[in-house]
């Protein structure tokens, strides 16, 4: 089956996972992916380590798909060999500072100058034009400035959210930008730079409050996980672990009085819409949380499925992996590396089609895995790579 992006080639100098995620996106859709790495591995490899080699967690998941070479484009000879490398490639993915880029020959201008097409995916913290530009950082930056943060938890302890979600999304919207760009390319021949950023990512996300507190100033403050806007949604406590309930809309919250008994909210001007049962949530958190103290998960989960009403447990990473609705799917993708004990459970491509869907090919790279087979195709002799090697340039 033919895939979407292939015959596109992508140069992934991406670090962590908004550049990477990004890569590992169009990897997913078929495009061959290099992943360019420092020559002792870069930082990014090692986070969160699980193999003998110490290899992270977070890596598998963002290197699938993807060839590696290691390279130093800082060195006379490493920028030559960039120059190749672009001159065969489609898009350059890099998430790195400006500076940094012209230092490394991977500023559009630069790259334009070797292929006319070629497409530029960047990813920074804060983006160009404002005075944050140079500022370096990373998602908690974007769930803190954003409101995000000050949103959750309480009024006394903001709390940031565990999952680097801005990071996610900022990666997300930059290979909607990359795959736009290459439509673009194919009606008119031209390439372009693309550009996303974590800030603008976190703004998007918290926008609805930012336009609310513009409009009527409403001046909200966090209550942990208890909806503002809707009711009943929050968290609660049962006879044996911890449910989220979330209604929205008044067929929803009918369903939920009638389950409750409460019949005569329906009529309460405080529950008439749901601002009015946001505003007055905490009462409705209160009796529901009374109700799922005397009961079990289970029971709880069935009576809402019963009721039809959105309700889910709280679980922990080994939940989920024993989890029948990831299992029944196939949602992830068992996958053997050198070194690791166990297949990794790696996420299939989070978004499904019907006829050129995403898929894992291939296992995450050790490092350097490709670097000959790389440098050969480029037209380097083996004598010469390893001379290359000897100085530390590849």
């Amino acid at each position: 089956m033919t895939k979407v992006l292939e015959g596109i080639r992508v140069l992934d100098f991406g670090r962590y996972i908004a550049g990477p995620y990004c890569g590992t996106l169009l990897g997913d859709m078929g495009a061959e992916v290099i992943r360019i790495e420092k020559i002792d591995g870069s930082e990014d490899r090692f986070l969160s380590p699980i193999t003998d080699k110490g290899d992270g967690a977070l890596f598998m998941q963002l290197a699938r798909n993807k060839l590696c070479m290691t390279l130093n484009p800082m060195k006379p000879e490493g920028r030559e060999i960039v120059k190749k490398l672009v001159a065969t490639a489609d898009i350059v993915i890099a998430n790195l500072p400006p500076d940094t880029l012209a230092k490394m020959g991977l500023d559009y201008e630069s790259l334009k100058a070797i292929k006319e097409d070629i497409i530029l995916t960047t990813v920074s913290a804060f983006g160009r034009g404002g005075p944050y530009a140079n500022r370096v950082g990373f998602d908690g930056l974007g769930q803190a400035m954003s409101g995000a943060m000050y949103m959750s938890g309480t009024p006394e302890q903001p709390v940031k959210a565990y999952p680097p979600f801005i990071d996610f999304g900022t990666a997300s919207l930059s290979a909607f930008g990359t795959m736009a760009a290459l439509f673009e390319r194919q009606k008119t021949g031209k390439g372009q730079m693309v550009e996303g950023s974590l800030f603008s990512t976190a703004l998007t996300m918290m926008n609805g409050t930012a336009i609310e507190q513009a409009a009527i100033k409403r001046n909200r403050v966090a209550t942990v996980n208890r909806s503002q806007t809707s009711a009943p949604a929050d968290t609660f406590k049962t006879k044996d672990g911890w449910v989220l309930v979330q209604s929205v809309g008044g067929p929803l919250f009918k369903r939920w009085a009638d389950l409750m008994g409460e019949e005569h909210w329906l009529e309460d001007p405080r529950f008439k819409d749901d601002i009015s049962r946001g505003d007055h949530g905490e009462i409705i958190s209160e009796r529901l949380a009374t109700w799922c103290a005397e009961r079990t998960s289970a029971e709880v989960l069935s009576a809402m499925e019963e009721a039809r009403l959105p309700a889910g447990p709280i679980m922990s990473p080994q939940d989920v992996l024993d989890d029948p609705h990831v299992a029944a799917p196939g949602l992830f993708q068992p996958t053997e590396y050198p070194g690791l004990d166990v297949p990794a459970p790696l996420m299939k491509t989070p978004v499904e089609l019907s006829e050129t869907p995403g898929e894992i090919r291939s296992r995450p790279p050790t490092l350097g895995e490709h670097t000959d087979q790389i440098m050969n195709e480029l037209g380097y002799s083996a004598e010469e790579i390893a001379e290359l090697k000897e100085k530390r340039v590849v």
